[in-house]
């Protein structure tokens, strides 16, 4: 009797190998109505893949390409801002000179006194007075 329950054991497992080894062809319809759902989808997807992994290639290449336009107008900016802050420098200094130039001279600690004016001679500055008249006159002429 036990040798019964072993051959039924031994004979179940040597079926099952041989299935395994030979393979089942049948598939349902509907199973493989799946089946072709599937790779379909698939190989879609795998087109979208490869269509998306090109758009990202292409926005990478773009992308560096903006990065080196950045680049390029930052170093533009930084050297724009040092010739305006130069400039705003020069502009400062010529300023400060313009306002030095035209500020009244102070009179310097050395001298304080009084710019004299010349004097005029007092006969220029007097008004003329009349010839003084006498009733004779200096030369007579007699005849």
């Amino acid at each position: 009797m036990k040798r019964h329950p072993m051959r039924l054991l031994t004979t179940v497992v040597c079926f099952s190998v041989t299935l395994g080894l030979v393979g089942c062809d049948y598939w349902p319809p509907a199973l493989q109505a799946e089946i072709e759902q599937l790779r379909s989808e698939t190989q879609t997807l795998t087109i979208e893949k490869t269509e998306l992994q090109a758009q990202v290639t292409d926005l990478s290449k773009i992308k560096q390409e903006l990065q080196g336009q950045i680049d390029e107008l930052s170093h533009i900016n930084r050297e724009k801002t040092g010739m305006i802050t130069s400039l705003q420098h020069q502009l400062d200094v010529t300023r400060t000179r313009a306002l030095k130039a035209m500020a009244p001279k102070a009179p310097s600690h050395k001298t304080s006194t009084k710019p004299t004016v010349k004097a005029r001679p007092a006969s220029k500055n007097a008004p003329k007075a009349p010839a003084n008249k006498s009733p004779t006159p200096k030369a007579v002429s007699v005849r």
